[in-house]
């Protein structure tokens, strides 16, 4: 057993304490003062440089290793996403969360612990830790996105030099048994941008529409349209998602308004393809109305870039984790999933990778509700594996980059 695996059993309890009052509490968006309170509180007597964000209430604190190297010490980035979800919980623990309308229900908690739980280990094991980590405590990933704006404030540069690797774990209440690591190389999840589009008609009474430009029938069209359009301009081997989820015109059933408003999201896995799937939507909705004598103003919010496994840093996770646990503990993602994540952000900058685990409470799979769900469920047994997997990910990443080694 790896010292780091030994350390994070013997405070699995602890962070198990954590984990249960950090549900209890959840808090969502950019600012999560009783969060970071806890986090604050839980890192205390840890030899740390922390920095509080500014425009959110993230924790960003850098551990030095005491391992002798000369030269630039090597920089790890390892991060823990801390938000909750307006979600009322309907999980029946003596920990369920004390707030109705918020959850917990993606599993945010257990990153949080884990991340807690690594940074103990690595303070146990300075002696062996070449470079300095990064602790990446981050708000909002839910929305509106923390990662990006703790990158503004200067997270890749916290240690002095810029960051050389990053990980992330995240946890999953149904899908893979609990204790299974799992993830892919290359793409892993998708960007998410969302769709707004204003049609201009001119409204009057639906009993003569030859006198208006009805927006409603144009929206329709663009709706259908849009569906078309990404089956038979995109290669399925990259595939585009386009959802349309809100429809909205009108207020009574005889009078024609003079707008119509049609909301979607889009997913794309690849940066070429996020560009061409803007321009091919905001041309689609533009032509159609046009063709009617109308107009459409298109806005396309920029989201969650694709979240991109560097192919190295895989491959050094997997081996990683495959030796900390065991090879009958990992599975191989044969897709990559239509959700998005703002550890994007971070992983455009920097090559590395995010892991997944899984935790459902339920052996029989069939009845474990996924994340996001009122009823999802999440083991807190893994959180120790969670932290040993973070730390040795930093451990062994920092001896390699000192040594000159690749991923």
């Amino acid at each position: 057993m790896t010292d780091a695996l030994s350390l994070s059993r013997a405070i699995a309890p602890e962070l198990v304490e954590l984990r249960r009052a950090l549900h209890r509490i959840p808090e969502i968006g950019l600012r999560l003062p009783e969060t970071q309170g806890l986090v604050l509180e839980a890192l205390d007597g840890i030899d740390l440089e922390v920095t509080l964000g500014e425009s959110l209430d993230s924790v960003v604190a850098v551990l030095r290793g005491r391992a002798p190297h000369e030269g630039e010490r090597p920089v790890v980035l390892l991060r823990g996403d801390m938000d909750a979800l307006p979600v009322t919980e309907e999980v029946d623990v003596e920990y369920r969360s004390e707030r109705p309308g918020s959850m917990h229900a993606c599993g945010h908690d257990l990153h949080v612990a884990g991340l807690v739980g690594a940074a103990r280990i690595l303070d146990s094991l300075r002696e062996e830790l070449v470079g300095d980590v990064v602790l990446m405590f981050q708000p909002a990933e839910e929305g509106p996105g923390g990662a990006e704006p703790m990158i503004r404030e200067g997270l890749l540069e916290a240690a002095g030099r810029r960051v050389d690797a990053a990980y992330a774990v995240h946890v999953y209440a149904a899908d893979f048994p609990r204790g299974t690591w799992f993830g892919r190389p290359g793409p892993l999840m998708a960007a998410a941008d969302e769709v707004h589009v204003v049609v201009r008609g001119l409204g009057g009474h639906g009993s003569a529409p030859e006198k208006t430009r009805d927006p409603v029938p144009v929206a329709c069209e663009i709706v259908l349209a849009f569906h078309t359009a990404v089956t038979r301009q995109f290669s399925v081997w990259d595939p585009v998602v386009l959802t349309v989820g809100k429809v909205a015109a009108g207020t009574k059933d005889n009078i024609i308004p003079d707008d119509a408003h049609v909301e979607a999201t889009l997913r794309t896995f690849s940066k070429e393809h996020r560009a061409r799937a803007h321009e091919v939507v905001t041309r689609v909705a533009r032509g159609i109305a046009e063709a009617h004598g109308m107009t459409a103003e298109v806005t396309i919010g920029n989201g969650y870039p694709v979240t991109v496994n560097d192919e190295a840093e895989f491959e050094f996770a997997r081996g990683t984790v495959v030796e900390l646990f065991g090879e009958d503990r990992w599975a191989d993602m044969p897709n990559p999933e239509a959700g998005s994540e703002d550890m994007s952000f971070v992983l455009d900058e920097v090559p590395g990778c995010y892991l997944n685990i899984g935790a459902a409470v339920h052996d029989d799979l069939s009845l474990a509700e996924d994340n996001h769900s009122p009823r999802a469920a999440f083991d807190d047994a893994v959180v120790p594996d969670v932290a040993a997997a973070l730390a040795e990910l930093a451990l062994r990443r920092s001896r390699q980059l000192a040594s000159g080694g690749a991923g």
